[in-house]
């Protein structure tokens, strides 16, 4: 049963101990209290007061949130509650709660956890802060979970991504960081909207997987009896809109690769997709530093950012290097291995690179590229003009047809960004796509592009000149944050299936809670004078909670 942990049936009892007092654990229709921030601003002049005792009894406030810490001295409690916005010290006693309440409910039956409502007038304590005097206290929500041990937080990786809900509890930064995710996509979609683009929604399941080399997820559609696949990129559906007629559309926008999870991969991730009539991948890579720029404008960030151990540089323009000039000049590749299958296909098995002998040079290059260029581009850096066989939609070059005119932005060894002058030949269109086939029926491919004669049948009405770009969400709310693994910036991560676990320890360690009477608040507790242990400083209520037990 999800609920056997003795912990967990311990403050269930006590939620029932709250009906018993005639106290909803769980009520409805509760407003919201006075964000902590506020208070505290409101307030503020009270801690300027010339008068020995601080305070203005002649306001009142209710703050609503989740205790946090309790303190316990006989007839009186301090606590902090967090809202969204931060921790308010609140402070109750026997005398100026109803009677009854503070001995039977708030000193019982309100724990770490629960989150109440508190309502009183701002006083300063002794010690200079700013607190909530309470004159009356309600449950808002009791918690029967217990939280982490609150000295040493959250600190189990694994079950930080799992229960996520948990741990912005314990972690307030962990909410900074998707606050910041939420402004970024909320910029990124008013800067494109401020572009005249128009944000237009594309199909998830495709006929046929398409848009990028991926293998995709399979799922099947019981009403047409067909199978159907997830979508692994918007960029065919998205051009079919150009062919008609719509001149700058972009879609942010869920993707699923049925691929390999690091640091940097999750099987489903965000995108923002544009695609802009005559226009080329010169303009793309002009607009994707002009976003860059905006970002940061707005964010109100610096254009130095750590980023680890290293510092990231975001000033524009952004370097500018060819794909085979950057396997020479930044991966240190010989000139004549960049250019040369066979000696290329040598040069990776030198160096312990496994790859398939059928591969063309282009394939070869981009091993090349991963194996010695990638992990060196620490600041944007536009790496250009790659070879046409790995670039399958991208339009040729006029002055080389070996290489395409097509871009990819990296940082801090990560790519960005992938943008290109599109291919709108659909003769050249086909043939490309024949290739895929013919190069996944070769070497077993399972990522290699399909056959979209549908795509090529909407070429052949005419697409106008156009350029597009994918640019990865979740990479870029990592340079923006600071964050080294892409599972820190997605609410909720791909998991392996949950090993059965402990329920998670109390908020007290066994070890450091009252060896006679279970006291797990630390601010009471003192260590044993001989051998290990911890027993409380007020006999007098360790009894008392020692005799409650018994009963």
């Amino acid at each position: 049963m999800i609920f056997e942990n003795q912990y967990i049936q311990e403050r269930i009892k006590k939620t029932e101990k709250l009906r018993e007092e005639g106290i909803n654990p769980y009520p409805n229709q509760i407003q919201k209290g006075t964000p902590s921030t506020q208070f505290l601003e409101e307030c503020a002049d009270i801690q300027e007061q010339k008068s020995d005792e601080k305070k203005d009894e002649n306001r009142t406030y209710s703050l609503t949130g989740r205790l946090k810490f309790i303190r316990i001295m006989g007839k009186a409690a301090f606590a902090k509650i967090e809202d969204a916005h931060g921790l308010v010290q609140i402070y109750y006693n026997r005398d100026e709660l109803p009677e009854g309440f503070y001995n039977n409910v708030a000193k019982k039956l309100f724990e770490v956890g629960d989150i109440i409502e508190a309502t009183g007038y701002p006083f300063v304590t002794q010690t200079g802060e700013l607190t909530l005097h309470c004159k009356e206290m309600k449950i808002i929500s009791k918690a029967i979970s217990p939280l982490p041990e609150k000295f040493h937080g959250l600190q189990d990786q694994e079950l930080r991504y799992r229960q996520r809900y948990l741990d912005m509890i314990m972690n307030p930064g962990v909410k900074e960081n998707f606050v910041m995710r939420s402004k970024i996509v909320s910029m990124v979609r008013r800067f494109f909207e401020d572009k005249e683009f128009l944000e237009v929604e594309t199909p998830m399941m495709h006929p046929i997987p398409g848009g990028a080399n991926a293998k995709p997820f399979i799922t099947h559609h019981n009403a047409l009896d067909v199978e159907r696949y997830l979508r692994i990129a918007p960029e065919l559906y998205l051009k079919r809109l150009i062919v008609g007629g719509m001149e700058a559309v972009f879609e942010i926008n869920r993707n699923f690769r049925n691929e390999g999870m690091d640091h940097t991969h999750n099987p489903e991730f965000t995108m923002i997709e544009f695609y802009w009539a005559y226009k080329t991948y010169i303009e793309l890579m002009e607009i994707t530093e002009e976003l860059f720029d905006y970002l940061f404008d707005n964010l109100g960030l610096e254009r130095k950012l750590p980023y680890g151990e290293l510092e990231i540089d975001f000033a524009t323009p952004f370097a500018k290097v060819p794909y085979i000039e950057s396997l020479t000049t930044i991966g240190g590749v010989p000139a004549e291995v960049a250019t040369d299958k066979e000696k290329a296909l040598a040069y990776l098995q030198e160096h312990n690179v496994k790859v398939d002998p059928n591969l063309t040079l282009g394939y070869l290059q981009a091993e090349l590229f991963d194996e010695f260029v990638e992990g060196k581009l620490i600041n944007p850096t536009f790496i250009t003009d790659f070879p046409v066989d790995i670039s399958p939609l991208a339009r040729r070059s006029d002055e080389n047809p070996d290489i395409a005119e097509r871009f990819e932005l990296f940082m801090a060894g990560k790519e960005i960004a992938n943008g290109f002058s599109e291919l709108n030949d659909p003769i050249d269109q086909y043939e490309r796509f024949k290739g895929q086939v013919d190069a996944k029926e070769a070497t077993g491919d399972d990522e290699a592009m399909h056959m979209d004669t549908d795509y090529v049948k909407a070429l052949s009405y005419g697409m106008t000149p156009t350029a597009g770009e994918g640019i990865g969400i979740d990479r870029l709310v990592m340079m923006l944050t600071n964050q080294h693994s892409i599972r820190d910036v997605l609410l909720f991560p791909a998991m392996k299936p949950e090993v059965p676990r402990e329920e998670l320890a109390p908020v007290c360690a066994p070890e450091s809670k009252c060896k006679k009477c279970g006291n797990e608040n630390l601010i009471e507790l003192k260590p044993a004078k001989k051998g290990k242990g911890m027993f409380c400083i007020d006999v007098a209520a360790c009894k008392q909670r020692v005799q409650e037990k018994q009963k």
